[in-house]
C-alpha cells in the first residue's frame, strides 16, 4: 500500500472555469473542484454568487500529493494564470466574486504564499503593485455539476473564456506556455 501526503490548496483567480485546467494537468494532482468560498451564505448557488450578495468568490480546491508537487509549485502556477495586479476581478470577469485570493490552510501555506508574493513584487515583472489577497481558508462549497471539468465538457466555450484576455496576459508576462 502506497501512502501519499494528501493536502489541499484553494485559489481564486477569476472564473473558476479557467482555473481548473492549469492545475488539473500537473503531476501529483488528485482533483480540482470548482466552487465558492469566502462568503457568509452556506451552500450558495451559482446564481446567488453572481448576485454579488453572498461575499463568495469563485475558486478551485486542489487536492494534491505533496510528495509529488509542492504547495510552492502550486502557488507559482497560480501566479502564472492570474493577473496579480487586478483586485477588481480577472480579465473579462469583474467584481468581488472574481477577485484574486490565495486561501491558506495553515501557517506553512501562509508563509509560502507571503514569501512568493513578496518575491513576485520585488521581481520587477509588473509595473503595478501585486494586490492578490492572502486570506485564511473558509468553508469551500463545490459548484454545481455543470461547472465541474468545464474545459473538458465545453471546450469551445472554454476557449472563448480563455481568449477574454487571460491568454494574452499570460503570454506577455510568462511566455507562450505558463
Amino acid at each position: 500500500m502506497v501512502l501519499m501526503k494528501q493536502e489541499t490548496a484553494i485559489f481564486a483567480g477569476g472564473c473558476f472555469w479557467c482555473m481548473v485546467k492549469p492545475f488539473d494537468q500537473q503531476p501529483g494532482i488528485i482533483s480540482v473542484i470548482s466552487g465558492y468560498t469566502g462568503g457568509h451564505v452556506p451552500n450558495p448557488t451559482y446564481e446567488q454568487v453572481c448576485s454579488h450578495t453572498t461575499g463568495h468568490t469563485e475558486a478551485v480546491e486542489i487536492t494534491y500529493d505533496a510528495d509529488v508537487i509542492s504547495y510552492g509549485e502550486l502557488v507559482q502556477i497560480y501566479w502564472q494564470v492570474t493577473d496579480p495586479t487586478d483586485a477588481a476581478g480577472q480579465f473579462q470577469d469583474r467584481g468581488d466574486s472574481y477577485r484574486p485570493v490565495i486561501f491558506v490552510n495553515s501557517p506553512e501555506q501562509r508563509q509560502i504564499a507571503t514569501a512568493s508574493k513578496a518575491a513576485l513584487s520585488q521581481s520587477g515583472m509588473f509595473k503595478e503593485p501585486i494586490v492578490t489577497a492572502i486570506e485564511d481558508a473558509q468553508p469551500f462549497y463545490p459548484a454545481e455539476d455543470y461547472h465541474q471539468d468545464f474545459y473538458r465538457k465545453n471546450p469551445a466555450r472554454f476557449e472563448l473564456e480563455e481568449r477574454g484576455g487571460r491568454q494574452q496576459f499570460i503570454a506577455k508576462h510568462w511566455g507562450e506556455k505558463a
